[in-house]
């Protein structure tokens, strides 16, 4: 447990899953005027929650559907394989700097037909045990942050090759409780929880080109909901709607032996650093494409990359790699990631490993495991 105010809190809170340049960024707003990363709230919806994807560089929205699928495009749902599959997720969060955060993710699906399905899941971010204090280095209160989103979703193929998919979230961040904070000037404000829906949409396409050749393509538009308020006053803050298109090509060297190839483009649909905040979720969608203030090269340095190699052994064994990528400009997190994962008979064990590119980053040494258990 440490110390920190209430105000920096809330900036360490939304850099939670960054690296350290983006933290000191969002830190030093106001000494900064030059800050050039998108922030929103409750980023942790963007971090990948799965061992699988997470070893391949977050990368997932055409992957193979898997019981995680919602969290990556619900769309994949129209093509599951088993009846029922379920997977449980954990993450040591931040372990090089605290010993009490943790990312949890609870997912499953149903299938409904044999060309649709149904699903449920769980996030859940525990940001452990914080001593708050105000601007003078005095104690307000002790508390234990804490964010999670319940979802559900729905994916339908209509074609051999095509599927839609839809889902629907509901939200709460509470990471101060209830506490009231000078703002200074004798202005004084409320802390509260911050609750919102959003609601996904998917598109994902799969094909075989050859007996040996697949290929899958996926797009994704996550998270497109209400803001959300941790005060009350009238500051309310965009959720991380998000783009994300990507491609899977699998080849099957021969009866036992597959490689799949996975490329995700990933852009934050909300305004740029100095466009208007005020304007409402839609807007902010569109102008998304045209409002950073370097132009269309700044635009292009918002789009982040995530890529990566699994290699199967007879569906039993698996080993990945990949790497993640964010431009300087907009963050700097760069970051290789390894896995490893193994099936039996109905049981699945993934895990992860990352590696950032730099000494010293708070995401050095972080793993993540899944277990999965697939019923036909």
């Amino acid at each position: 447990m440490y110390k920190k105010s209430l105000l920096v809190s809330a900036a360490l809170f939304a850099a939670a899953f960054a690296t350290a340049p983006t933290a000191q960024a969002q830190t030093t707003i106001g000494q900064d005027n030059e800050v050039k990363a998108v922030t929103t709230a409750v980023p942790i919806l963007t971090v990948a929650p799965d061992a699988r994807s997470a070893a391949l560089g977050d990368a997932g929205v055409a992957l193979s559907p898997d019981a995680n699928t919602p969290h990556w495009n619900p769309a994949k749902l129209g093509f599951v394989k088993n009846d029922l599959s379920l997977s449980l997720s954990y993450s040591p969060w931040l372990s090089n700097i605290v010993d009490d955060m943790s990312l949890s993710y609870l997912s499953g699906y149903k299938k409904l037909s044999e060309t649709s399905a149904i699903s449920a899941s769980l996030l859940y971010f525990d940001l452990g045990d914080i001593q708050f204090v105000d601007e003078r280095g005095n104690d307000i209160t002790e508390y234990s942050p804490k964010e999670y989103a319940v979802s559900v979703a729905y994916g339908q193929a209509l074609s051999e090759n095509f599927s839609l998919g839809i889902g629907a979230r509901f939200i709460r961040s509470n990471l101060a409780g209830n506490v009231t904070v000078s703002g200074g000037s004798s202005q004084a404000f409320d802390s509260k929880p911050g609750n919102t829906a959003a609601v996904d949409v998917g598109l994902y396409y799969n094909k075989d080109l050859s007996q040996n050749l697949n290929l899958g393509l996926g797009a994704n538009i996550s998270n497109i909901g209400g803001k959300i308020a941790y005060t009350n006053g009238d500051q309310k803050d965009f959720l991380p709607t998000n783009l994300k298109l990507g491609t899977a090509v699998t080849y099957n060297l021969d009866a036992y032996n597959a490689l799949t190839f996975v490329l995700d483009a990933n852009k934050l649909l909300v305004p740029s650093p100095g466009a208007d905040k005020d304007q409402t979720v839609i807007s902010g969608i569109f102008t998304s494409f045209g409002d950073a203030e370097g132009g269309f090269k700044e635009e292009m340095q918002e789009i982040n990359f995530s890529g990566g190699v699994e290699y199967w052994y007879n569906q039993l064994f698996a080993a990945r790699v990949g790497y993640f990528y964010e431009n300087p400009e907009k963050g700097d997190r760069k970051y290789l990631s390894f896995g490893l994962g193994l099936r039996y008979q109905r049981f699945g064990l993934d895990a992860a490993y990352l590696v950032p590119n730099e000494q010293g980053n708070p995401l050095a040494d972080t793993w993540r495991f899944s277990l999965a258990l697939n019923l036909e």
